[in-house]
């Protein structure tokens, strides 16, 4: 069976994060997705570490999937070749500062003109417009901007960054529904058009319940560490051997709860009996709680929970996540031979369907300017010219 997006030719013009992790999806789903990175270095995000064996993990990450070439941005003739890659792909997706795909000469309302059914997708800090659409984007500084990062941490610690950069992350993810969306559309209409998120508005975009408690009556959340704002008992809790997640979310969990526990006189407790009231009494509960789940390890408490309906289970380092029963069964981590690492490990897709049933990592993150010559043959560029492109440094192919 074919995959979803099989005969799409997406050409990437992103780096760092977000772009880098919206084309990867469309890659794992089987577009075909050319990275250009430009000369001399490559990526930005080749640069940064932690490494392996002199290869950046943060670049490992997000570019599984993609055939990668090098291009010199500098050059006119480098400009000339990128513009006539545009306007041979169906989606072109870019996260340069706003406005710089326009001086290069390759906006889309430019690129438009000549193939209307193109489909520009693009990330920026804060987006096109406003007061911050110049400002540089990175990801925690679009945490603290939107919020997302006064929900998080405790009252003790005050606000905290969540532990991915999960504005970057969640704006690939957000572009990568939107050209979808585009390309969907652009099967009716026979015209593409551009699709623009921002650090800024994806993490709003994920404020939920939150977001609709200021907007609806007021309500300014403060951060409540690993309880739930609006839930007793609900969060994490100490036992013999170290922290449990447990999420006892309705009235009856709550009873089946102080069965487990053998507290039964807990739920005729007046301090307990609704929602309302254990909240108003959640650092006392929380003791009470305590004293009793103290008695047993995590992995003894979570079957008993699960057995009592009561959603319930430890908190993983990843050393735990990766050896455990669950992730391996549902194949969340394939492996893929990589041309100087050997057997690579990556996080799998987490979309499941018929046509992925075979894996989503069919090759490694490219190295910088691997697929040169290949790609801008596929693009119909003769030997003779790659070869003079090669020679004047407009292009890189490794060797």
């Amino acid at each position: 069976m074919k995959l979803p997006l099989s005969g799409i030719k997406v050409l990437d013009l992103t780096r760092a994060l977000s772009g880098p992790f919206c084309t990867m999806i469309l890659a794992d789903l089987g577009a075909e997705v050319i990275k250009v990175e430009p000369t001399p270095n490559g990526d930005m995000i080749r640069q940064w570490g932690p490494f392996d064996h002199d290869i950046s993990v943060y670049y490992l990450s997000a570019n599984r999937n993609k055939k990668g070439i090098g291009v010199d941005f500098r050059q006119p003739e480098g400009l000339a070749l990128i513009k006539e890659l545009v306007l041979k792909s169906d989606i072109v997706v870019e996260n340069f500062k706003v406005g710089t795909m326009e001086a290069m000469g390759l906006g889309y309302e430019e690129m438009c003109v000549v193939r209307p059914e193109l489909i520009y997708g693009s990330i920026s800090g804060f987006g096109s417009t406003g007061p911050a659409r110049d400002w540089p984007g990175f990801d925690q500084i679009a945490q603290g901007y939107s919020g997302f990062m006064s929900l998080t941490g405790t009252p003790e610690s005050g606000p905290s960054r969540v532990g991915t950069a999960i504005g970057d992350l969640t704006a690939g993810m957000w572009v990568a529904m939107g050209v979808l969306a585009a390309y969907i559309e652009r099967q009716r209409s026979g015209l593409g058009q551009h699709v623009e998120t921002s650090l800024l508005a994806s993490l709003l975009g994920l404020l939920s319940v939150q977001g609709q408690r200021y907007l609806s009556v007021g309500d300014i959340p403060q951060p409540c560490g690993n309880v739930h704002p609006v839930i007793a008992p609900y969060g994490t809790f100490d036992t013999a051997d170290g922290p449990l997640n447990l999420a006892p979310a309705t009235q009856d969990m709550w009873v089946r709860l102080c069965e487990v526990l053998e507290l039964p006189l807990l739920t005729t407790d007046p301090r307990f009996k609704t929602n309302a009231e254990r909240m108003q009494n959640r650092l006392a509960l929380k003791e009470l709680l305590e004293t009793s789940l103290g008695k047993k390890t995590r992995s003894e408490w979570t079957p008993l929970m699960i057995k009592a309906g009561i959603p319930a289970g430890p908190i993983n380092t990843l050393e735990d996540v990766f050896v455990d029963e669950q992730v391996i069964a549902c194949n969340l981590v394939e492996t893929v031979e990589h041309p100087l690492l050997g057997m690579l490990k990556q996080v799998a897709l987490p979309i499941r369907m018929p046509a992925t049933a075979q894996g989503s990592v069919r090759s490694a993150p490219p190295l910088f300017g691997q697929h040169t010559e290949e790609v801008l043959a596929a693009y119909g560029l003769s030997p003779e010219a790659i070869r003079e492109l090669i020679i004047n440094k407009v292009v890189f192919q490794s060797t």
